[in-house]
């Protein structure tokens, strides 16, 4: 039975001559070794193999995410508008600023206060920089290359282009050719090529290297996007941004808009009322005749412009001027009023009167002339 078991391990083996001991065969144990020495090979090269694979993976688990800082080179970076803290953490690991976009938002965790200060821009930053200070240097004025240019409610684009250009350096020429090609600056059909009315008022902070093109359709689309978001349909995005540009340019107080907006839809839509369709508004004949001032003269409210509300019936051929959001918004969202007429009283204090007839409203007119002559000479014409 042993001897059997015997066989069946090591195999079969032939009985010694002299005393019936056994021996084994040398070919068969030089196999075994074999066999022995292949298995441990295997298992090296397995053990060597997932040394290779898993040696990366523990580096990244193991070494320090962050730079020990404090940087060196320069690289330009542009913080979009609107972006959140992961995706400027993602942008500054990108252009090689930060080591991971994780030490950048620890250290926003750590310090919300400067992750909400920092503005959309471009910024001149070191490469390898430790992220905590990276979050301080964004947070800093003057690591931006251009300074913020601030275009308030109510201009006219040829007011614009001045601004725009002390700001960054680009001619004003250069302006009033990239307004000339509407599809490059991404004006929306609506607008039939005219740029007024569509470059929104907002703080900017333009690349150094943009150009007037790509500055002005930057502000085209802050305006398209305002009318998305006051609910206001393409087709009828020209007609509400030249309400909102009348709207921009009459109105003092915030309160009033939506009530401008109510009257000038009460005149277009019963041309038989009093003002029988003419909407007489003397910021259109100042933006016909290119003139500031709180009144207009004979003269230019007999001006032929298309634009003068005083000789054509209707809403002008388009916008009188680039609103703000509040303006869109009233212009999308007239109130329902019962009045035909305004005038604001007293520009000083923004106050405005309403009224139902033109014998109420002269009244009005009466105020505001009283308000004028107590003001420098000047003021008023």
């Amino acid at each position: 039975m042993s001897s059997h078991l015997e066989e069946t391990i090591f195999g079969a083996a032939d009985a010694h001559a002299g005393g019936g001991r056994r021996r084994r065969r040398p070919g068969r144990f030089l196999g075994r070794w074999l066999v022995l020495l292949l298995a441990v090979a295997l298992l090296a090269g397995a053990a060597y193999g997932s040394y290779l694979f898993l040696k990366p993976v523990y580096d990244r688990m193991t070494a320090p995410k962050d730079y020990p800082g404090p940087g060196s080179g320069s690289v330009s970076v542009v913080i979009a508008r609107g972006a959140t803290g992961r995706e400027i953490a993602k942008t500054l690991e990108g252009a090689g600023v930060v080591k991971t976009s994780g030490a950048f938002v620890d250290a926003e965790v750590a310090d919300t206060k400067a992750a909400a200060a920092i503005q959309p821009g471009t910024y001149r930053l070191k490469r390898e920089m430790k992220a905590s200070d990276a979050l301080v240097a964004l947070g800093n004025p003057k690591n931006r290359t251009v300074a913020g240019v601030t275009i308030r409610e109510g201009l006219w684009a040829s007011e614009i282009y001045p601004i725009l250009s002390r700001a960054t350096g680009v001619p004003v020429s250069a302006y009033v050719a990239a307004a000339r090609n509407p599809g490059a600056i991404g004006l929306p059909s609506a607008a039939k090529g005219n740029v007024e009315g569509y470059l929104y008022p907002d703080t900017y902070q333009f690349d150094d290297k943009m150009t007037a093109t790509q500055q002005l359709r930057e502000m085209v689309e802050q305006s398209v996007a305002a009318l998305h978001k006051a609910g206001v349909p393409d087709a009828a995005m020209e007609r509400t941004m030249t309400v909102a540009s009348i709207v921009e340019a009459e109105v003092n107080q915030p309160s009033d808009r939506a009530k401008v907006s109510g009257v000038i839809e009460n005149r277009l839509r019963n041309p038989k009322a009093e003002p029988a369709g003419f909407l007489q508004l003397d910021s259109t004949v100042s933006y016909a005749a290119k003139r500031r001032a709180l009144t207009t003269t004979d003269k230019e409210r007999a001006n032929p412009s298309p634009y003068n509300t005083y000789v054509h019936k209707g809403l002008p051929p388009g916008p009188i001027g680039n609103p703000g959001y509040a303006s869109i918004v009233a212009a999308a969202h007239p109130e329902s009023v019962p009045y035909y007429y305004w005038l604001v009283v007293n520009p000083a204090k923004g106050h405005t009167e309403f009224s139902r007839t033109f014998a109420e409203h002269q009244q009005q007119v009466t105020e505001f002339q009283a308000w004028c002559r107590t003001q420098k000479k000047g003021t008023c014409s």
